[in-house]
């Protein structure tokens, strides 16, 4: 199953459709909260709970939809070629909310790492995102109302 989608990612560039993006993010998300080595259960409620806001999943399906992203994830090419197979798929006004998403699960924990620090700046640049624009989207992820673990959330 993962292997074609791996081929499409590391293949000539071309728009993923809309099912594969949704899955690449998932991915991306989950590499995000792994870059520290840690895995918490908070990283996995946001990330479930970001699914669900982003594209109107029930908490079953952004489960299950992360649950795909985390096998992806541990057999998914570097980082680079992820990123450009996003940023293809999907528009500046979209990368900027996922920016602020990277940001929410670098955040979820508690702890904030050079790992994770550098695994989101990293994802920034090859998501043609100023820093500015991400230093923003921190903000608002720092300062937004998260829900918590325990919460009734993906």
């Amino acid at each position: 199953m993962f292997s074609d989608f791996l081929n499409r990612l590391t293949g000539t560039p071309a728009p993923l459709p809309e099912s594969d993006a949704r899955l690449a993010l998932a991915a991306l998300l989950v590499r995000c909260a792994r870059a520290d080595g840690e895995y918490s259960e908070a990283e996995r409620s946001r990330i479930g709970h970001i699914l669900a806001m982003r594209y109107g999943l029930s908490p079953f399906e952004a489960i299950a939809l992360r649950g795909k992203a985390e096998t992806l994830e541990t057999e998914a090419p570097d980082t680079v070629r992820f990123t450009r197979a996003i940023k293809d798929a999907i528009p500046h006004d979209e990368r900027l909310q996922i920016v602020e998403a990277l940001w929410q699960v670098a955040l979820a924990d508690g702890t904030h790492t050079a790992d994770e620090d550098a695994l989101v700046r990293l994802v920034v640049r090859l998501l043609g995102i100023g820093d500015v624009d991400s230093a923003l989207a921190r903000q608002r992820a720092a300062n937004a109302r998260l829900p918590r673990e325990g919460d009734d959330s993906a």
